[in-house]
């Protein structure tokens, strides 16, 4: 079975406005780095736009937080912003529905084994959204969606989230603190945006914060994964695995300050990809969330696609 790429022009249509960081020159770079004779094989799919992906949003959406991203009417050289960094576009509405239905339609390649994993490289992200609030550069939270999809369209009923973007995925968390079949790890700098992840934030035991602080190279992160986060994901025996993942702990990101390279990513991969084939035959959805310099994002989304080619 393969590694499946998702990806669309459209994604480059939801414009942040310039000089903000969340910005569609960061696929462009990621596109980039995977224009190598190394990833000549892998399977790219053009994200589909669902007919029912508004019908998905509700699964953890509420319908006012949808109506008001959906329903904006916005000049095509003008910006509406929902707070003073998530700013909607006339495109943004299309980006946010296709990242959507990249996300579940990877669950239905994989649940389905037409592939081992997938990657999306997805815009705009998606794991700051809330159940009631855009936030954060998100517009909609495309892994939770994703995670509710695969329990309700599978009848899964453990899936498992790992979010190592450098900040904490303050709107997963929100979505799944009081539902027992999704288990949600993060690993975040702190004190960090958005000021969430405390570790003695536990949901009903599924949920796992462990902060990071500033200056933490990857020989910490390591250590803090092998003792706390994999156990615990190993602990949940997911039936199938789903990251958050984001590549803003790089040294070289301007937004944070945590001292990871593009090895301590291939680290983390390969660490989730042993603890998917434990527990779940390899089945694993990996979604892109944040990663701000450019060179460093695209390197690190080739390193991680590189390693979950390996199957």
């Amino acid at each position: 079975m393969t590694t499946l790429y998702y990806h669309h022009p459209d994604f480059l249509l939801h414009d942040t406005s310039a000089g903000h960081p969340e910005s569609p020159e960061r696929l462009k770079s990621i596109e980039q780095a995977l224009q190598v004779p190394l990833f000549k094989n892998l399977n790219r799919m053009a994200a589909p736009l669902h007919e029912n992906v508004e019908q998905r949003l509700r699964l953890i959406h509420q319908p006012a937080m949808i109506e008001r991203i959906l329903k904006q009417k916005i000049a095509a050289d003008n910006y509406y912003p929902l707070d003073y960094d998530t700013i909607l576009s006339a495109g943004s509405a299309r980006a946010a529905l296709l990242a959507v239905s990249a996300a579940c339609d990877a669950v239905d390649k994989v649940c389905s084994r037409q592939a081992q994993n997938a990657f999306c490289a997805v815009r705009p992200p998606g794991h700051h959204a809330t159940p009631t609030q855009p936030m954060g550069f998100c517009l909609f939270n495309n892994i939770a969606i994703a995670a509710a999809y695969a329990l309700q369209h599978y009848q899964l009923k453990r899936v498992a989230i790992v979010d190592f973007d450098v900040h904490h995925g303050n709107g997963t968390q929100a979505a799944f603190e009081h539902n027992p079949q999704v288990f949600y790890a993060s690993s975040h700098e702190m004190p960090h945006y958005p000021g969430t992840g405390r570790p003695q934030d536990k949901g009903v035991g599924n949920i796992v914060n462990v902060p990071l602080h500033s200056g933490e190279n990857g020989e910490s992160v390591r250590k803090k994964y092998s003792s706390v986060i994999l156990p615990a994901v190993r602990a949940f025996k997911p039936e199938l695995l789903l990251i958050s993942a984001g590549f803003d702990a790089h040294k070289d990101d301007p937004l944070a300050s945590i001292q990871l390279v593009e090895d301590d990513y291939r680290w983390l991969t390969e660490e989730l990809m042993a603890v998917a084939h434990q527990c779940c035959e390899g089945k694993i959805v990996s979604l892109l969330e944040g990663g701000y310099n450019l060179k460093a994002l695209g390197n690190s989304v080739a390193v991680h696609v590189k390693t979950l080619m390996k199957v």
